[in-house]
């Protein structure tokens, strides 16, 4: 996969878990990961690179939110319309 993308999991029409998927290699797997604020968790292959951000409460996770956990692993932040899912 080349380029990162949201995927957002509904049940009875509410979001409950989301999941940003980064740019990665064929075969990458979660080696580690690192809690941020309660409610994101970034995953990272064996050689230390992010490879997603797990988002446990939509709901109650801003794009600032999402943005800072992106550039602590050197990702740009969030376009308006990669954000746009997390509005509904």
């Amino acid at each position: 996969m080349k380029q990162r993308y949201l995927e957002i999991t509904f049940r009875n029409g509410r979001p409950v878990a989301a999941y940003i998927y980064l740019p990665r290699r064929q075969g990458d797997r979660s080696a580690r990961t690192e809690a941020i604020d309660g409610n994101l968790i970034i995953d990272y292959a064996a050689d230390g690179r992010a490879i997603g951000i797990e988002i446990l409460s939509p709901a109650a996770t801003s794009v600032a939110m999402l943005n800072d956990a992106l550039g602590r692993v050197n990702e740009s932040p969030l376009s308006s319309e990669e954000a746009r899912p997390l509005a509904a």
